[in-house]
């Protein structure tokens, strides 16, 4: 998995004023976790837009007032109208204890499904794990190539080494649905083949119920 180093400047007070405060100097307050004790710091607010908005996970050298820590992300808080971050909660990452996470996924193959018409409905952007750190990847990649209409892929199907898979095995990862467009010529070659067993067309039947005039 990536790693990406940051930098913070650790907090001497801790409270919404002094969070305001922060945010309004353009600096996130953050808390880090999961170590031998907590620690309070803030983040420049533009050193998050790489972390924050893509869909790759990293794991982060958290360097703040000389110490440097592993970490993940683990939560993000935002303001319910502007969007903007509010706070960020991270996991410390300790040697030889597994971590949950959730890894991306990224597809790969062309399903028979799709050229036929059909559509590739994503039910999943990310799979919660949990592995040891050495063990976590950057992406699961999940093979398409054999997904007719109406096919799917869920948890349970799956089989990733190293990692244990901690979403409901029923639920659904990736489908191939039937579309409109499929689903309408379907019904139109079913009104072709059933006009071509025979049956006589209205204007025939009209022609020998009226009779010819002398």
């Amino acid at each position: 998995m990536k790693t990406v180093s940051v930098s913070g400047s650790q907090r001497e007070n801790v409270g919404k004023r002094d969070a305001k405060m922060n945010r309004r100097l353009g600096k996130i307050p953050c808390v880090i976790y999961g170590g031998e004790k907590q620690v309070h710091f803030t983040v420049d607010e533009m050193a998050f837009s790489k972390l924050i908005f893509t869909p790759e996970v990293y794991i982060l050298k958290l360097t703040i007032n000389g110490s440097t820590y592993d970490a993940i992300l683990q939560d993000v808080q935002y303001h319910p109208v502007s969007d903007k971050v509010l706070h960020v909660d991270f996991l410390e990452l300790r040697p030889g204890k597994p971590v949950i996470i959730s890894i991306p996924i990224k597809i790969k193959g062309v399903s028979p499904g799709i050229l036929e018409g059909g559509k590739l409905i994503k039910k999943k952007r990310k799979l919660r794990v949990q592995a040891m750190l050495e063990f976590l990847p950057d992406f699961i990649e999940l093979d398409i190539s054999k997904l007719n209409i109406g096919d799917a892929i869920k948890i349970k199907d799956l089989d990733l080494e190293n990692l244990t898979l901690l979403d409901s095995p029923r639920d659904m990862v990736i489908a191939v649905q039937v579309t409109r467009v499929v689903v309408e010529e379907e019904e139109i070659e079913g009104e072709e083949e059933v006009t071509g067993e025979g049956e006589e067309s209205p204007a025939e039947e009209g022609a020998q119920a009226t009779p010819a005039k002398e």
